[in-house]
């Protein structure tokens, strides 16, 4: 056998070894799962057995939705090489458990966001059934979107099962669609706002910034600023969404607190860049370390606030089934035991660790070439992006937020470069028949010109010279020359696919789900 044959196979079997450790490590958890909640709940007959499935799904679910919803967090740091991956890991395990276990809440709606009636299934037993369904069919589809490759929404992912085991359980009448209009409506809403503010920031960045003659000079005076809003943007951002447990603040509250933080940080931003512009470069790499800081702050802080708010969807259904348990009816908020707590936040971490790294690859560096500077307006966008559509009243989806983000920023660049060839194809028809060096000359001289500059040389070019006679075929083939494409366009359709599936895919799994379960109870 020679010897890359050989090669071959101690590479598979180093592959099979990993993968044999990730699923034992997690046969592990669930076994001390169940274990605990069979040992220390005290809950015997039907009911038990059902809670302590239920409590090894929800840490199933758990790990799911570190292993997938966690990468948007981590990703466009890690992408831009702000921080490793194994630090990205390490560092987003921590934040998502503190803020699990810090500020997950203490209650939890039963129905997840109102979409089934809360009176449609009154029924206790009924009720676990559909809420065991429901978290384990959550939970299937987001292993299939990871296996897959494509990042999903969590919240969409249980709200679709939620609907569907509640449309088995109490029939058509049993959905409130008005909901669920308003969250199909995120499918959209979501990637936009995303992909529409992180472009935009980026393009604010570019003008004041990277097209500027002197960068270092403009990064002095824009960097300091673009800091502030970052620390304004995550700190009012926390403040509405990631301590609601610890403590209830308006939205004037709370953009009065970003606004004081976001004062701070720019002073403390503006002494710490002023340390480092002696050491710094008039090129665009020495001014992207400028965000390296700022991106690893963005990353934990985007999982802590991720581990308070998302938590809720790996264990909420769980909470909801401990308490029809405890109690014996169907209410419509359940109280989070700190058990159920400690579940979803060490299956998050864990599922992170272990099957995290696909997906965090994906968003960081699959989609489109992202750098600091790109990864800082995605990170901005996130926390923008989801002030905003609270305030608007409108559901966004995280996922949707920062996977659109990543888009916005790739298209951006497409249009950009675009643009820029054109007008380098404009000067050239322009020269057409002209010394070779005149027209090198004045293309080095429209390349290092300012913005205003650019504009300047090319209104003149249009005063002054007749551009040569092409063809229309002649011109489709220039810009096809120029045209590049910087976004990958077949993960834009998988994971635009993969998004519209989500709510029906989860509903008709959950749906199915229902019926096993009513058909073994009652065989």
């Amino acid at each position: 056998m020679e010897f890359s044959s050989l090669k071959k196979f101690e590479k598979a079997g180093k592959r099979g070894r990993s993968e044999s450790m990730r699923l034992g490590v997690g046969l592990l958890f669930a076994v001390a799962i169940m274990l605990y909640t069979a040992l220390t709940q005290g809950v015997a007959g039907p009911q038990g057995v059902f809670l302590v499935a239920a409590a090894v799904i929800g840490g199933y679910m758990a790990m799911n939705i570190g292993a997938n919803d966690v990468a948007n967090n981590v990703g466009p740091a890690v992408g831009s090489r702000a921080i490793s991956l194994v630090g990205a890991i390490a560092l987003a395990a921590v934040c998502e458990m503190a803020g699990a276990l810090i500020a997950g809440g203490d209650v939890v709606s039963t129905i997840q966001k109102g979409i089934v009636k809360a009176d449609a299934v009154a029924d206790p037993a009924h009720f676990v059934w559909l809420m065991t369904a429901a978290l384990l069919a959550g939970a299937l589809w987001l292993n299939i979107a990871t296996a897959s490759g494509a990042p999903v929404s969590t919240t969409h992912s249980i709200i679709g099962a939620v609907l569907g085991a509640g449309l088995a359980a109490g029939g058509l009448d049993a959905a409130n669609w008005g909901r669920l209009g308003e969250i199909a409506a995120s499918w959209v809403i979501s990637p936009l706002l995303g992909g529409g503010i992180a472009a935009a920031f980026l393009y604010w960045i570019k003008r004041g910034i990277t097209w500027q003659t002197d960068m270092v000079a403009a990064a002095r005076r824009m960097v300091p600023l673009l800091i502030a809003l970052m620390v304004a943007a995550f700190a009012t951002y926390l403040a509405l969404k990631g301590l609601s447990k610890l403590v209830k603040v308006g939205i004037g509250m709370a953009l009065a607190i970003g606004a004081v933080l976001g004062v701070l940080g720019w002073l403390g931003s503006r002494a710490w860049v002023e340390r480092q512009v002696p050491s710094m470069f008039n090129t665009k790499d020495s001014i992207n370390g400028l965000f390296t800081l700022p991106l690893i702050f963005s990353a934990a802080l985007l999982s802590f606030a991720h581990g308070a708010n998302d938590v809720a969807n790996a264990v909420g259904p769980l909470a909801a089934i401990a308490e029809v348990v405890r109690s014996g009816a169907v209410g419509g908020k359940a109280p989070i035991p700190l058990w159920v707590m400690f579940v979803g936040a060490v299956g998050i971490a864990l599922g992170l660790l272990l099957y995290g790294p696909r997906l965090i690859r994906k968003v960081g560096s699959e989609i489109t070439e992202l750098d600091q500077m790109r990864a800082f307006c995605i990170a901005m966008s996130a926390a923008v992006t989801v002030i905003v559509a609270s305030q608007l009243g409108l559901p966004v989806s995280s996922t949707h937020i920062a996977v659109g983000g990543v888009f916005g920023v790739g298209f951006l660049r497409e249009y950009l470069k675009r643009r820029h060839a054109g007008a380098l194809e404009f000067i050239k028809l322009h020269h057409a028949g002209e010394d070779k060096a005149v027209v090198e000359r004045f293309i080095d001289q429209f390349q290092a010109a300012t913005l205003e500059g650019k504009r300047e040389l090319l209104d003149q070019l249009k005063q002054h010279a007749a551009p040569a006679v092409l063809s229309k075929f002649e011109r489709k083939q220039l810009r096809k020359v120029y045209k590049q494409q910087l976004v990958k366009r077949s993960e834009v359709l998988k994971i635009a696919a993969a998004w519209v599936i989500t709510v029906p895919a989860t509903a008709v799994m959950a749906a199915l789900l229902y019926y096993m379960i009513f058909g073994m109870v009652h065989a």
